[in-house]
């Protein structure tokens, strides 16, 4: 079984900005291809951004720009740099792993390990 783990939430006003964390451990055999997806209130959960093992990445369009995705290959943990955050980017924040993904990918089902997720507000 794989543990993922995020860390560095919480609060910050608009223009602000947040440094994500997300680490795997336990069974990892090889390296996980990963990614971050959020869920605003109320909504559906949404693909922000994902990174292949070789540091390829993609973004949603509403974050082109403002954050960047980066990994630790050796430590397999992923980081979420979110500058100029907006109020709009408030969610519960999840990173996701796959051993079997060949490409960066936004598409959630494609996942299989999951963390708890961490709180991201965003206040005007």
């Amino acid at each position: 079984q794989v543990q993922m783990v995020e860390s560095g939430g919480g609060s910050v006003q608009s223009g602000g900005s947040l440094r994500l964390s997300c680490r795997a451990s336990g069974n990892i055999y090889s390296s996980l291809c990963m990614g971050w997806f959020r869920q605003p209130p109320g909504k559906e959960r949404e693909g922000v951004a994902a990174i292949d093992v070789d540091s390829n990445s993609i973004y949603a369009d509403s974050v082109k720009g403002r954050f960047t995705i980066s990994r630790d290959g050796l430590e397999n943990t992923m980081y979420l740099q979110m500058n100029s955050l907006k109020p709009e980017d408030t969610a519960m924040y999840y990173c996701a792993g796959d051993f079997l993904l060949c490409a960066a990918s936004l598409n959630e089902t494609q996942f299989y390990f999951w963390g708890q997720g961490t709180q991201v507000i965003v206040s005007s």
